[in-house]
């Protein structure tokens, strides 16, 4: 157990790795500043650690479920390699636009496509697989989410599932919303199946990594 300071960890654990671009801190900075909801943003240490999965797997084709203001879309984007693709999926035109202004700036913008609709449908739709999913939407559909996307899933692809801790809600045994009751339903379900490898991280709000056995 840590005994010194929770956030000059964090610090000094964020300065030691390798961290998306002064574009991404630039989008960043404009959804704490622009934008309601801000703690949606993955943050610096999470992304890099989604940054170097990529690179562990050589993923070139990523889905992202759930693209807020686009942060971890481009903070992916930015370790897939040249020909590298990465399809976000999300149903809020006004923080998609924002998303798609920051994207511009950065030359790895071109390999980030927006689907904007009801991710369940749409990646029924979707041809291919992937080599890395990162589910980060609405919440009471997390488990529809997992289950398409094993579907969609390379052999040695692994998916990333994040909020899993919810704030630490998911101790309480008492009454619970719905949000909390979804998480807690697809934590167990995870443990629970035998076909599934998996490893719960208490980093930020915690990050569930799956992958086929």
């Amino acid at each position: 157990m840590l005994t010194l300071d929770n956030e000059k960890i964090l610090d000094y654990c964020i300065k030691k790795s390798n961290t998306p671009s002064e574009i991404a801190d630039e989008l960043e900075h404009h959804t704490i500043e622009k934008v309601s909801m801000s703690q949606m943003l993955v943050g610096k240490m999470e992304a890099s650690i989604l940054g170097f999965l990529l690179r562990a797997v050589g993923a070139k084709r990523v889905l992202e479920i759930g693209t807020f203001t686009g942060y971890s879309a481009l903070a992916m984007a930015e370790n897939l390699p040249e020909d590298g693709e990465l399809i976000t999926l999300d149903i809020n035109p006004e923080t998609t636009e924002i998303a798609k202004s920051f994207w511009k700036k950065s030359p790895h913008g071109k390999k980030i496509t927006s689907i904007l609709g009801p991710a369940v449908e749409i990646i029924k739709e979707l041809e291919g697989q992937f080599d890395f999913i990162f589910i980060d939407a609405d919440k009471e559909n997390y488990l529809n989410y997992l289950n398409i996307s094993l579907n969609k899933l390379t052999p040695n692809g692994i998916i990333a599932i994040d909020n899993v801790l919810w704030s630490g809600s998911v101790l309480n045994d008492g009454e619970i919303d719905s949000s909390t009751s979804a998480i807690k339903t697809i934590n167990d379900f995870i443990e629970n199946d035998s076909s599934l490898y998996a490893t719960l991280l208490p980093v930020r709000d915690g990050i569930f990594l799956v992958k086929k056995v």
